[in-house]
């Protein structure tokens, strides 16, 4: 089989920001309790976090960490992690069924993001509270002193404001499952006020403003026209939530579902472009695809796990070489669409649905999905380009015309480097992509590595991480480009050199 992928340089996208590469830590499951904090663990600091983790996270170059929540959110009092950690409560966390010891709360929180130099998108709750909570919070954080909220935060040890520039209005507040579900009516109002007063507290911070939970709901599109009606002056971001997964155990249809992605971000973009229209507002309003993952492994046996216990260790799917696959072809499409979609927050970062897991007291390993996402948070920066790509294409169960590969160049100008993301879909056949990079002088292949020719439902466990990259040899540097062979059923990733 032959692909080809034709680029001009100039024809570009988008720039690609940086926090694209976000990810999410969620008071749920082991994501925070036995995951990043682990006090009891040999490798832990003395803080109680885990610098084994702390290392696995820097590999994956994250930028922006969403928290606290998630459906946790919208029962979050944030006052319960402030202070002297003794004297905080434990509360009941009705989202999802644990105890909430509130031993890590928002300083202990930021100290890890900051010592790994990563900005956090702060969660205000909307469900069970509003915006008084919403205004103090923001006050707490970012006021610099002289008030009640900014010098408690001193008095708690943190002289310096946080200076959290990204924030969250909410959680997923149409969903019939989150506390304090709302209307559109309700919720955009709520949100329009509750911004109004953030952004008077501190004017130079970025809000995010919930869409449709998932793209199936029957509200989808009505919800973000009455949402946005109410609130596009005041926001920055609309937010996207969509989750993947194969429980029809159909591979095709599987790694198609990257179409429905794409329909769902477009569509999602002529809902923001109609509403600036309608205002006759100057300002486009940009997206947060901030909750993004495959899931699904965990779906029918979460609920047998015993309840009200402390890190309930829920939605700890274990990813295998398909999942890498389709998780692959959700990562290129988000760079398609990087016009728009600026932030973006894989949901989640340790043990719940994660691309990191651990033992509590134990080891910690990549899962198969790590290495996607680190390659191309590492390789994935700069500029989008306009990607031609000419290749057959099947039909599968739910989508028609889907092509067999799956790809995106980004061109970074301060390596003179431009990076090659492939996914060949065939389940058989070997593919010759040719690369037609037109404008272009190539230099050398820097590397070209693969994911492939592992069984579909290969998994890497502790001390066995199986799946991962391996080199490529068969990339050859041709008079108008490159040729690369695709193994059936691959990732691929290629980086080339280009001269100045």
């Amino acid at each position: 089989m032959k692909a080809r992928v034709l680029i001009n340089k100039g024809n570009i996208v988008g720039e690609i920001d940086d926090r694209l590469y976000g990810s999410f830590i969620e008071h749920m499951g082991r994501a925070v309790y036995g995951g990043i904090f682990d006090p009891e663990h040999p490798m832990s600091d003395n803080y109680g976090f885990r610098e084994d983790v702390k290392a696995l996270v820097k590999e994956l170059n994250v930028p922006l960490v969403r928290y606290p929540g998630g459906n946790f959110l919208s029962g979050y009092k944030w006052e319960d992690g402030i202070g002297p950690v003794e004297k905080r409560p434990r509360r009941l966390d009705l989202a999802w069924q644990t105890i909430e010891t509130n031993e890590i709360g928002l300083h202990e929180f930021m100290q890890w993001a900051n010592e790994l130099e990563i900005d956090v998108d702060m969660g205000v709750n909307l469900g069970t509270r509003g915006i008084d909570a919403a205004r103090n919070l923001v006050e707490y954080c970012n006021f610099p002193g002289g008030t009640y909220w900014s010098d408690l935060r001193k008095e708690h040890g943190a002289q310096k404001p946080f200076n959290i520039k990204t924030w969250c209005l909410g959680n997923e507040m149409d969903g019939s499952w989150q506390i304090g579900a709302k209307t559109a009516e309700e919720y955009g109002r709520l949100a329009s006020e509750t911004a109004k007063v953030m952004k008077l507290v501190d004017e130079t911070i970025e809000l995010v403003v919930c869409g449709t939970s998932i793209s199936t709901l029957p509200t989808f599109g009505s919800w973000e026209q009455t949402v946005l009606e109410h609130t596009y002056e005041h926001v920055d971001y609309l937010s996207l939530h969509m989750y993947y997964g194969n429980p029809e155990n159909d591979i095709e249809n599987y790694l198609a579902k990257s179409l429905d992605m794409d329909r769902f971000i477009k569509g999602v973009i002529a809902i923001c472009d109609s509403v600036k229209a309608r205002k006759k507002i100057e300002k486009t309003l940009n997206l947060a695809f901030d909750e993004w993952n495959i899931w699904y492994h965990t779906l029918d046996t979460d609920e047998q796990i015993e309840k009200w216990q402390v890190a309930r260790p829920v939605l700890e799917d274990i990813y295998n070489f398909e999942d890498a696959l389709a998780f692959g072809c959700l990562l290129i499409t988000l760079l398609k669409n990087s016009d728009r979609v600026k932030i973006a927050c894989l949901a989640q970062l340790v043990n719940v649905i994660a691309p990191i897991m651990t033992e509590t007291g134990g080891e910690s390993w990549r899962q198969t999905i790590f290495y996607p996402f680190q390659q191309v948070s590492t390789f994935g920066r700069g500029k989008a380009l306009v990607t031609n790509v000419r290749s057959d294409s099947y039909d599968s169960k739910d989508f028609s015309n889907v092509p067999y590969l799956e790809s995106i160049v980004v061109e970074n100008e301060e390596r003179n480097e431009l990076t090659i993301f492939a996914v060949n879909r065939s389940l058989e056949e070997e593919m010759t992509l040719e690369l037609d990079l037109q404008g272009y002088k190539l230099h050398s292949v820097v590397e070209c590595s693969t994911i492939a020719g592992h069984e579909l439902k290969a998994t890497n466990t502790k001390g066995q991480e199986q799946v991962k990259p391996v080199k490529n040899e068969q990339v050859a540097m041709t008079d108008n480009g490159i040729d690369v062979k695709l193994p059936a059923l691959s990732w691929n990733m290629l980086r080339v050199k280009t001269k100045q």
